[in-house]
């Protein structure tokens, strides 16, 4: 029935618009009763108006005329050009008059607006969930149907949306075509550039309400929600492992299908996540972004900063329940309650062998392949791991920056402070299962165990003779190659070994204790 809503004529039953022209109302009824009248003759696709099929005619034609003096983009008709022109420009002309907030069309002030309404007046008939827009019912209802009528011309991967199309497409082309104008990273849809650009103001618009903490978009507070609740609707279809968000479950299946799909363009080394491929990258360029604020020690990675960070307020919130000895991360903890539990997860593929931690296995397989990508630039020595490096290039500057507050003694790593500081407390919290002997270390407690099993793992490569810990092999070694790297610098006298070098020391006046 068609009813008269002040100068517009034609109302609508189901959600109350009104409109001026009667070819408008018969349109807009088409929404509710999702009848498709225009089809394409090429693949079959229905749509609700002429203009909507001759605008997907042209994907077929490839008849494309109005091209973008700025990026070379083509575009079907010229307001599409025009309102593709204003990502370049900037201009967002129509204003919203409650909140202020500015858009580049109208149509996106129009869509805009409901969010200040609340108004949704197309419902789903099958589920009941409710939309502002037309086109986002139509879109909703290919949930229910499975329909995915956009496939991608070079891949074949079917699509609900012909916005996710275009988006996975580009990742093919590799095209980025939103652009950050403070640091120049470039994106390839605006809704990760406008999240990004939060970085540079520091604005932080989703809050948690349990807890306060706020986030930069609005899907890092849903998954943030989810750690109050336990909630974890995401499952795996082949082992059941459930995740907080949908983006976990999808980077969890690669574990499955082994994809690595970000790859190096430098090494070829491949990865299954783009921040692991980012974190990599690091090790070409030597770039280290996360600045310590007290000590000015820089960092690959934040959580690396954020472990550091603790060196400085000591704060050590994970606590083991059978021993109760404390940890800065998490991470840590569960490596060492492995020391507890005899658990070793991460096997060797080549030989066998397992250990508690990746890290250990990772530094284990180049042991098999002979790999040592750091080089010193002082002695030319190489090592496996960059830590590795940094901790011997300290034997050249001879700094030391971690001091004992006990005793004052100064040591190049944490690590060794770490160890020594068990001199002052006599802790010993690791036990050999055999003979009961403890140690301060789970490093001391490995080499023991060693004596009981005879296990010598470290072969020298020029004459076979074996060795219980890597040290000796690497002192061993020096006798093949005559490298003495540990030097006086009294007079110049140098030596294999860092003990002999000491007791030299003693020789020259004022140097006996």
């Amino acid at each position: 029935m068609i009813t008269h809503s002040g100068g517009k004529r034609f109302q609508c039953e189901v959600c109350g618009k009104a409109f001026h022209f009667s070819s408008l109302f018969r349109r807009h009824e088409i929404t509710h009763s999702g009848e498709k009248l225009y089809e394409c003759k090429q693949d079959g696709q229905t749509f609700i108006s002429q203009t909507s099929l001759q605008k997907h005619r042209i994907t077929h034609t490839g008849n494309v005329r109005f091209k973008c003096k700025v990026c070379g983009k083509d575009f079907a008709y010229p307001r599409l050009l025009r309102i593709h022109q204003k990502t370049h420009t900037g201009e967002k002309p129509y204003e919203c008059k409650q909140c202020g907030k500015a858009f580049a069309t109208s149509s996106e002030l129009k869509r805009h607006g409901i969010t200040h309404t609340g108004e949704k007046p197309f419902k789903c008939q099958q589920c009941g969930k409710a939309f502002a827009r037309s086109g986002d019912l139509h879109t909703h209802g290919r949930t229910h149907t499975g329909e995915k009528p956009y496939v991608c011309k070079q891949c074949g991967k079917a699509f609900a949306r012909s916005c996710d199309l275009r988006t996975h497409q580009r990742t093919h082309t590799g095209e980025k075509p939103y652009v950050c104008k403070q640091c120049g990273k470039a994106f390839a849809t605006s809704r990760p550039l406008h999240t990004h650009g939060r970085i540079h103001t520091g604005e932080k618009p989703y809050e948690c309400k349990q807890c306060g903490k706020a986030f930069a978009a609005s899907h890092l507070l849903h998954a943030h929600v989810r750690t109050h609740t336990g909630e974890k609707p995401y499952e795996c279809k082949q082992c059941g492992k459930a995740f907080a968000s949908s983006s976990y479950l999808k980077i969890h299946g690669r574990t499955h299908t082994g994809e690595k799909p970000y790859e190096c363009k430098q090494c070829g080394k491949a990865f299954a996540r783009s921040s692991h491929l980012q974190i990599h990258g690091r090790t070409h360029t030597g770039e280290k972004p996360y600045e310590c604020k007290q000590c000015g020690k820089a960092f690959a990675r934040s959580s690396h900063l954020q472990i550091h960070g603790r060196t400085h307020t000591r704060k050590k919130t994970f606590g083991c329940q059978q021993c109760g000895k404390t940890f800065a991360s998490s991470r840590h903890l569960r490596r060492h309650r492995r020391m507890h539990t005899g658990e070793k997860p991460y096997e060797c593929e080549q030989c066998g062998k397992a250990f508690t931690a990746a890290y250990y296995l990772q530094i284990h397989k180049q042991t098999h392949t002979g790999e040592r990508p750091y080089e010193c630039k002082w002695c030319g020595k190489a090592f496996t791991w960059s830590s590795h490096l940094h901790s011997h290039e300290q034997t050249h500057t001879g700094e030391k920056p971690y001091d004992c507050k006990q005793c004052g003694k100064a040591f190049a790593t944490s690590s060794k402070l770490q160890i020594h500081r068990i001199v002052h407390t006599g802790e010993k919290p690791y036990e050999c299962k055999q003979c009961g002997k403890a140690f301060a270390t789970s490093g001391d407690l490995h080499k023991h165990e060693r004596t009981h099993t005879g296990e010598k793992p470290y072969v020298c490569k020029e004459c076979g003779k074996a060795f219980a810990r890597s040290c000796d092999l690497r002192r061993h070694e020096r006798t093949h190659t005559g490298e003495k790297p540990y030097v006086c610098k009294q007079c110049g006298k140098a030596f294999t070994q860092s003990s002999y070098l000491h007791s030299h020391e003693q020789t020259h006046p004022g140097e006996k204790p």
